[in-house]
């Protein structure tokens, strides 16, 4: 390779975006506040990727996009499909995916295979993972192995059925022991963010103040580091959402305007009109394309028959 054609590829290279990692987000803690959104596909990541810091590939996509009541169904398969597409939209955010139930919690050895096929199926930069002190040597030996780690802690979805309900974390002065436990625990253990959901504002600031990794809150007020949602819950797409959610637009409702509108035109023979509609070419007419057919057929000659 001549050195002008490797220069240029040089330059090529250095036009590129750079993409964040998990360090970069950890390094926002006390600097800036970390923006941050749930997507599924290439399109909404392409769109998210200029204001996010990271994008996360969450097991909530069981719920929001395929009609489960809960992430606990959501099959490894799944995270990978959609973690690829996330990957290939976005080109400067960091892509974390959630790592689905009964995918980690046997045994670090089983969550570093099942992690490490997700980076390396997806390419993306960081999984996700939810417990606390339960899962501190597990999120060890994924970081020793060069696996960046999310934790998440207070309310952990995929627990659902031992938790007994979506039920907000720490709104009882004796749950935040434990809680605190699981936020220092983890972040010892080396994971370069912890995810706070449905936690009690005070107990939330807490913990945001008492460890070095910065706090993402879902539901956790506005001390936390960052915020993250679901998307579709913010853009106004599902039906009932959180009490913490804000919805920041209407998309449900324009939907389902533009699917109505488009049923009454199909129904009224208004749509497709003459702008939609491909004519002929070079002044030919429907009726000599269809004179020329009948020409044809009447000009050929007829087949012999035996006798």
């Amino acid at each position: 390779m001549s050195s002008q054609s490797f220069a240029g590829q040089s330059a090529a290279a250095g036009s590129k975006v750079k993409r964040l990692m998990a360090p970069d987000i950890t390094a926002k803690k006390g600097v800036e506040p970390i923006v941050s959104l749930t997507s599924y596909h290439a399109h909404t990541a392409a769109i998210a990727d200029a204001y996010c810091d990271f994008l996360l590939v969450g097991d909530s996509l069981g719920m929001v996009m395929h009609g489960y009541e809960t992430t606990v169904p959501v099959p490894l398969e799944l995270m990978i499909m959609h973690g690829r597409a996330v990957v290939r939209g976005a080109k400067r955010a960091l892509v974390v995916v959630d790592m689905p139930f009964g995918t980690y919690e046997e045994s670090p050895q089983m969550a570093f295979r099942n992690a490490a096929r997700v980076m390396k199926e997806t390419d993306c930069g960081a999984v996700k993972l939810e417990g606390g002190r339960r899962m501190a040597e597990t999120i060890r030996y994924l970081v020793d192995r060069g696996i960046p780690v999310m934790a998440h802690i207070g309310l952990t979805p995929q627990s659902i059925n031992v938790i007994g309900g979506f039920k907000a974390q720490g709104r009882e002065a004796q749950q935040w022991a434990a809680i605190e436990e699981d936020a220092r625990l983890v972040a010892e253990a080396g994971a370069f963010s912890v995810v706070l959901e449905a936690m009690a504002e005070p107990l939330a600031a807490r913990i945001t103040e008492a460890i070095a990794i910065p706090t993402i809150g879902i539901g956790a007020s506005a001390a936390c580091d960052g915020q993250i949602l679901v998307m579709e819950d913010m853009l106004g797409l599902s039906p009932r959402v959180p009490k913490f959610v804000k919805e920041f637009g209407a998309i449900g409702a324009a939907i389902e305007g533009a699917i109505r509108g488009y049923a009454e035109e199909v129904r009224a023979r208004t749509f497709p009109a003459p702008q939609h509609t491909y004519a002929m070419r070079g002044g030919d007419t429907a009726h000599e394309a269809g004179a020329g057919t009948a020409s044809s057929k009447a000009t050929k000659k007829p087949k012999k028959t035996s006798s």
